[in-house]
């Protein structure tokens, strides 16, 4: 089935008209931000503001699971790695020594397994072939340098945890209280202004999400980034978040008895989506199914549009295109809709590409999206004509039609021969009817005309006198083409 589809629009693309000399517009239309699984953050906030409480909202986006509590235990968050070295303050302890606040230390690693405690002025402190942990018995330690998180100089609850890093170098690891930990998450993932009952959804989804997943194996539980939740340590804290977290106290989601992976985004476009249809390899999960998603419409990102030259989008896509590109093809959509498969169609083949593909390769803010390749091309008219007094304009099955419009030079009163406008839209729109727009002295776009569409989306329009012209199918807007 999948090659009979992909045959069908590779000998519709090639029907296409050539694009030399022609302008032609890749637009791609699309709807949401992020990866379309869960809560949508923007939807949870209109829910909110429509005066939903944060039990009612957790239970649409995550169906058929239970508010329950969790014990107290810690969370470990990478925070550095890569670096040799990692300096800190406000310590009052560490590897078995007592140590000043308000001096700096620093730890280095030592072979590939250790790492050495120096003291302010340089002097080895002690060798260590464990994990190196610094506390405060002011409750407070500052990372120096810029942590994974983008923070630069952060104080962090809980402990400073130093080891050889799985990846190179030294991990600084902070190991805090799971609540302390959402204290930090929560105004990193939502605005801390929101309302009170989107701040505890995201309080609870946060500490769900915590206990639910595992980044790093026993070095480390979570990222302090999006790949797993933005975590801020204390200095991100403000106070209505935490008046959330104090609200939602130890509550996490489970189904079926345990722990609910609670993935959340920004902006759903008005409908979430099934696991499986996004992460590819996941099985389906009763809670994370797409549910509609009416309140999302508050966010900038609910409906967003790119247009770019065939070219570009070539480079874009690099390797997944085989010879010229003619275009994108969606072949299958989630329930959202947003895309599990597309092709990639150029003039040698066919490559079919995931959603999610698509989405990193392009740059795109979600798989929710359409493509449409739109071209314009013009035959001029001849001879040339020029402006004349009198009458309107008005739309024939033949094109553009009025009493004087535009005359020949010198035979006021006789219509001078028109330019046509010729071009296709690829895959045609579901609606028919096209405008025709001519950029007025104004700078604004103003209808001279329609014409329809073919059912494989060919136009073909007579227009009359020179400027800039365009051709609109609805939401889609052609590249302008100049009439001389």
């Amino acid at each position: 089935m999948r090659r009979s589809v992909l045959t069908f629009t590779l000998l519709s693309l090639l029907a296409l008209p050539s694009a030399a000399g022609a302008a032609v517009r890749q637009i791609i239309r699309g709807a949401g931000f992020g990866h379309g699984i869960g809560m949508s953050q923007y939807g949870a906030y209109g829910y909110a503001r429509h005066g939903y409480s944060y039990q009612q909202i957790l239970a649409h986006y995550y169906r058929g699971t239970q508010l329950s509590s969790a014990s107290n235990q810690d969370v470990r968050v990478l925070l550095q790695t890569g670096s040799r070295t990692a300096t800190f303050t406000g310590a009052t302890s560490g590897g078995g020594h007592k140590l000043n606040p308000a001096k700096t230390y620093k730890v280095r690693i030592n072979g590939l397994s250790g790492e050495v405690l120096l003291d302010p002025k340089g002097k080895q402190l002690g060798h260590y072939n464990v994990p190196l942990d610094i506390t405060s018995s002011s409750g407070l330690l500052r990372l120096n340098g810029r942590a994974l998180n983008g923070v630069y100089a952060g104080h962090y609850r809980g402990t400073l945890e130093f080891r050889p890093s799985p990846f190179s170098g030294l991990a600084a690891v902070n190991v805090v209280n799971l609540d302390d930990y959402v204290r930090g998450v929560v105004p990193g993932e939502m605005p801390a202004s929101w309302s009170p009952a989107a701040l505890e959804a995201q309080a609870v989804a946060a500490r769900s999400y915590a206990l639910a997943t595992d980044a790093g194996g026993p070095v480390f539980d979570q990222y302090p980034d999006t790949r797993s939740q933005v975590y801020k340590g204390a200095d991100g804290e403000m106070p209505t978040s935490n008046a959330a977290v104090d609200a939602t106290a130890g509550q996490v989601l489970r189904y079926n008895g345990q722990i609910a992976a609670t993935y959340f985004f920004s902006t759903s476009g008005g409908e979430t989506e099934d696991i499986q249809n996004v992460f590819y390899g996941a099985q389906p999960e009763p809670y994370l199914v797409g549910v509609k998603d009416p309140y999302d419409n508050i966010s900038p990102k609910h409906r967003w549009r790119i247009v770019l030259s065939t070219k570009s989008l070539q480079r874009r896509l690099g390797s997944l295109v085989r010879g010229r590109l003619r275009g994108i093809k969606v072949l299958r959509r989630g329930v959202s809709p947003r895309i599990v498969w597309a092709a990639v169609v150029g003039t040698k083949g066919s490559v079919t590409v995931r959603g999610t593909t698509l989405r990193s390769r392009l740059g795109l803010d979600d798989t929710w999206a359409s493509f449409n390749r739109f071209s314009t091309n013009q035959k001029p008219k001849v001879p040339p004509v020029q402006p004349t007094p009198g009458g309107g304009v008005q739309a024939t099955k033949k094109g553009l039609r009025g009493p004087n419009f535009f005359a020949k030079p010198g035979k006021p009163g006789k219509a001078g021969k028109p330019a046509r406008l010729y071009g296709s839209i690829w895959p045609a729109p579901s609606g028919r009817a096209a405008l025709i727009q001519r950029k007025g002295r104004d700078g604004r776009w103003h209808n001279v005309g329609r014409t329809r569409l073919s059912k494989r989306g060919y136009y073909k329009v007579a227009v009359r006198g020179s400027g800039l012209f365009r051709v609109v199918a609805g939401a889609l807007v052609g590249p302008a083409v100049y009439v001389r």
